[in-house]
C-alpha cells in the first residue's frame, strides 16, 4: 500500500509539504499540488479515510436503518439519500430491522460503533412509550432524521414524512364521490402512526357524508401481499356487503385484487380497489390501481436537508409533505347490488 512517506521520497519533498498538497492548503504551491496530486495517483495512494476522520472528528458515513429493501416504498428514498450524501462527500451504511425491535436496536449499536455522523432512521413502531436505543441516541446527541412518522417514543427527533390523513381522506373521497357506500379499510399494524393517519383519514371521509365507520367493513390486513389475500377471504367468508376495498398500501390491494379476481369477480365492474404508495407493481398490475403517490424522492431529499441544519448545529423543522390521488382502472361506479355476497366461500 502506498503511504506518504512513499510519495516523498518519490518527489523530493517532506511527509507534511505532500499531505498538506494532497489537502490543498494555501501554503503549499499550485505547482507542488498538481505535481504531488499527479504522483498519488499514478502511484495508486488512496487516503486512509479512518485517521483523517480522528484528525477531524468525522467520518463522513452516515447510517440509514429501515425495515427491508424488499419494501418498494424505499426504493426512491433510499436512492434520493445516497445521492444527496454522495454530492456531500459521505457514503451511507444500510441496514435491515425486519420490523424487529431487538434487530433495531443491534442495527443501530453497529453503525454507533462506525462512529456515523449521523442517522436516518425508519423507526420500528411500537406501542411502549419509550424505547432505550432511542434514548441513547438523545443523550449522545446524535444527529437523527426519522423517515416516517414520530410516535411517542421516538418524539424527540426531527422527521419527515407524508400527510398520510389527508391522502387516505382523499381516496375515501374518490370512492364515495363514484357511489360508494360500503367501503371495507383494510388496514395495517396497529402499532404503526400510518395505519392510524391512513385509517383517521377514511374515518373522517365517512363522516363528513354522514356515516359511521362500519366495524364490519375494518379488517386487519398488515402490510404484504399474503395479508391482503387473506384479508379478502376474511371478507368473502364473513359474506361482506362491500362494494369498494381501501388497502393500507399497494401490495396489500394487490394481494386483496388477486383474491377476488380469482373468485370470478371483475375490477372495477363488481368491486372497486384502491392501494397506497403508487409502486410499479400497482401500476402495472393487471387492473391498473387507483392509489395516492407518496412524494418519496422528496422525502428523502428533504431528510437530507434536515440532516445538513443537524450537522450545523441547528434544529430544523419537521418536513409533512403532500401526497397525490392517482385515480386508474381500479376503482368504478358500485354495482346495483353487493356482487361479494353471491360468492360461495
Amino acid at each position: 500500500m502506498t503511504r506518504l512517506k512513499d510519495i516523498a521520497q518519490r518527489a523530493g519533498l517532506a511527509v507534511m509539504t505532500v499531505s498538506r498538497a494532497l489537502r490543498d492548503k494555501p501554503d503549499v504551491s499550485a505547482a507542488t499540488k498538481t505535481r504531488v496530486k499527479l504522483l498519488a495517483q499514478q502511484m495508486g495512494y488512496v487516503p486512509d479515510s479512518t485517521a483523517q476522520g480522528l484528525r477531524n472528528r468525522t467520518t463522513r458515513l452516515f447510517g440509514l436503518v429501515i425495515s427491508s429493501m424488499t419494501n418498494p416504498i424505499y426504493s426512491r428514498v433510499v436512492l434520493a439519500i445516497e445521492e444527496r450524501a454522495y454530492e456531500l462527500g459521505y457514503d451511507v451504511l444500510l441496514a435491515h430491522t425486519l420490523n424487529i425491535p431487538e434487530r433495531e436496536e443491534a442495527c443501530l449499536r453497529r453503525l454507533l460503533w462506525r462512529r456515523v455522523d449521523g442517522l436516518f432512521i425508519c423507526p420500528v413502531y411500537r406501542m411502549a412509550a419509550e424505547a432505550p436505543i432511542y434514548q441513547e441516541l438523545v443523550a449522545r446527541r446524535i444527529p437523527t432524521v426519522l423517515l416516517g412518522h414520530a410516535a411517542p417514543f421516538c418524539n424527540q427527533f426531527v422527521n419527515v414524512e407524508t400527510d398520510d390523513l389527508l391522502a387516505s381522506y382523499a381516496a375515501t373521497q374518490h370512492l364515495l364521490k363514484l357511489g360508494h357506500k360500503r367501503i371495507a379499510f383494510f388496514a395495517g399494524p396497529l402499532a404503526t402512526p400510518w395505519t392510524q393517519e391512513r385509517f383517521e383519514g377514511y374515518r373522517r371521509a365517512l363522516r363528513e357524508a354522514g356515516m359511521d365507520v362500519d366495524d364490519r367493513l375494518v379488517f386487519q390486513a398488515g402490510r404484504t401481499i399474503e395479508d391482503g389475500a387473506k384479508a379478502a377471504l376474511q371478507m368473502i367468508n364473513e359474506s361482506s356487503d362491500a362494494t369498494a376495498v381501501q388497502a393500507i398500501n399497494d401490495v396489500v390491494a394487490v394481494g386483496c385484487a388477486e383474491t377476488l379476481l380469482s373468485y370470478g369477480l371483475k375490477i372495477p365492474e363488481d368491486i372497486s380497489v384502491a392501494g397506497f404508495g403508487n409502486i410499479l407493481l400497482g401500476a402495472h398490475f393487471r387492473v391498473p390501481l387507483t392509489t395516492t403517490r407518496q412524494p418519496k424522492f422528496r422525502l428523502g431529499s428533504a431528510a437530507v436537508d434536515a440532516m445538513q441544519e443537524l450537522l450545523r448545529g441547528q434544529r430544523p423543522e419537521s418536513r409533512r409533505l403532500p401526497a397525490e390521488l392517482i385515480v386508474r382502472a381500479s376503482t368504478g361506479t358500485p354495482p346495483a347490488t353487493s356482487r361479494l355476497r353471491q360468492l360461495k366461500p
